[in-house]
């Protein structure tokens, strides 16, 4: 089924109701996203002259249109590239080239920006700007009347997500990884009826954007804070001029709203549910969430490859019942999701006992078709339909999983996955550094800062201001590195590799020492 029916059966049945919200103006109703779609996809099919399979990159901050565009791109039969507009415009443009893109859809803050990209100079990428001539032409166009004929194999969504080489890697959702994701929804993570809504603070181009789709299937309406991103008493403000609003954030958002003045759950009576994930809830902190905001947190675990949906720990079983194992769970990352099964595994992927720590390992139909023209880390990924998530864990008698470390030591930065080869291979361009290694060290508000242990190439060392000015023109901001450590040499083992255990231990020290000081 293409994903778009999703928006012409709202569109049908409860066409009436508010579906785009720009934050307490109604942008449109359900029958009016669905005209708009299907305009939109009319025009990118005959004017733009696009053909189903043909990826079309979304680079917008958050807007009601993104919703429109989404389900336009769908419903012409195109594969939708969401791309974060956090990234360095050279990285934009290396997605543009690797996905192949024939058209990007921009907010007019983009447009500029992406005029210098290769693919854009040659006329490959064809840009439209939201709110310009092209945009009003496509939706004149004539509409298509019904969306392109698709299968639970039909490429749909290309996420794009670093790995440890340090280049992005497309993973390939299909539409049937996205309705089985829906699905998981309804059954592991919340109940959404029609008047409902979700709000997106954290960015359409993740994991809010992929908890549209359940909430287009529900006719609940789509909230984008007039902001575009993530504001504590604006949340507030719209958890009280709205009802039944649920919303996706990064662990850092909720510990930014309960540190926010004169917010609790007697405040917030529109608060419904916040789904977490993305980076570890410490225990301390989720009781804090829970005794400021109420029963109304829900945590998932999952990854592009498979999104949104490992595990889930719902309202239910954040509940204090009395039991002396609430702070397991809360330790815990939840239960396997409904339809997905789930092992910890040993280097030859044979499921270890309970107790035992191993790689998670995840098959089932949210899985990934593979990375987009990588056939090699495919099969290094995905053996015998396993996807192997390079997160070590161990299950306990009850069914729940504790993640003991990040195999592939990504840094999660403010919810923001940050791989350091990335970063490393960004600073080993510099000709005043010989040697460096990144890690994570933890942060009350970001969760992780990114730290560089960097070895000079000579001498004076670079200053720091130089390696940020490094960075800035060839990296995200996000990226770049927050702290800077000089060392004579890296600690290595008999392999010659970087010992980042003992960099993280030497930070640790440090930190012990401030504390005692």
């Amino acid at each position: 089924m293409n994903l778009a029916e999703m928006l012409v059966r709202a569109g049908r049945t409860e066409g009436h109701r508010p579906a785009l919200i720009h934050g307490t103006t109604v942008r449109a109703t359900y029958a009016a996203l669905a005209g708009q779609a299907s305009h939109l996809a009319g025009g990118l099919r005959t004017r733009m002259r696009l053909t189903p399979g043909e990826r079309i990159a979304i680079v917008m901050k958050n807007t009601p249109d993104y919703v429109t565009v989404l389900f336009a791109a769908w419903w012409a039969g195109l594969v939708v590239v969401p791309v974060n507009a956090k990234l360095h415009p050279a990285e934009i443009d290396f997605i543009l080239e690797d996905s192949g893109a024939s058209a990007c859809v921009v907010t007019a803050d983009f447009a500029g920006a992406l005029s210098g990209a290769a693919s854009v100079r040659d006329g490959r990428v064809r840009v439209i700007e939201l709110g310009g001539a092209d945009w009003k032409a496509l939706l004149a166009a004539e509409p298509m009347a019904q969306p392109e004929p698709a299968h639970a194999d039909t490429l749909s969504w290309l996420f794009y997500t670093s790995g440890t080489t340090g280049q992005p890697k497309g993973a390939m959702l299909s539409a049937g990884n996205l309705s089985a994701m829906t699905a998981c929804y309804f059954m592991d993570v919340d109940s959404v009826a029609p008047t409902d809504c979700v709000l997106h603070p954290a960015p359409m181009s993740h994991g809010s954007g992929m908890y549209i789709l359940p909430h287009v299937l529900a006719a609940a309406a789509q909230v984008v804070p007039e902001s575009g991103g993530f504001d504590p008493q604006e949340i507030a403000a719209l958890c009280r001029a709205h009802t039944g609003v649920s919303f996706f954030a990064a662990p850092t958002m909720v510990h930014r709203l309960v540190n926010c003045r004169d917010i609790d759950h007697g405040n917030l009576p529109g608060l419904k549910t916040i789904v977490y994930g993305g980076g570890p809830m410490y225990v301390a902190d989720s009781l804090r969430a829970l005794d400021t905001l109420g029963e109304r947190l829900v945590q998932i675990y999952g990854q592009g490859e498979t999104p949104m949906t490992i595990t889930a720990l719902n309202k239910r079983r954040h509940r204090a019942d009395g039991m002396p194992g609430q702070a397991a769970r809360l330790a815990s990352v939840g239960v396997a999701q409904s339809l997905v099964e789930v092992r910890v595994g040993d280097e030859a992927g044979r499921a270890l006992p309970c107790g035992d720590t191993g790689e998670v390992m995840v098959r089932g139909p949210t899985v990934m078709l593979g990375y987009w023209g990588r056939p090699a880390a495919t099969a290094e990924t995905i053996r015998d339909g396993w996807l192997l998530t390079g997160d070590l864990g161990a299950f306990d008698a009850a069914g729940y999983l504790t993640l003991k470390d990040r195999s592939k030591d990504v840094i999660i930065s403010g919810g923001t996955n940050v791989y350091p080869r990335e970063v490393e291979e960004c600073l080993l361009t510099h000709p005043g550094v010989r040697e460096v290694s990144v890690i994570g060290r933890p942060d009350p508000d970001w969760g992780e800062d990114i730290v560089a242990f960097v070895v000079a190439a000579g001498t004076p060392a670079p200053g720091v201001a130089e390696l940020d000015a490094h960075c800035l023109a060839r990296i995200a901001r996000f990226k770049r590195p927050k702290d800077y450590r000089f060392i004579e040499a890296l600690p290595k083992n008999n392999y010659g590799k970087v010992t980042k255990t003992t960099l993280r231990s030497w930070l640790s020290e440090e930190d012990d020492k401030g504390e005692s000081a």
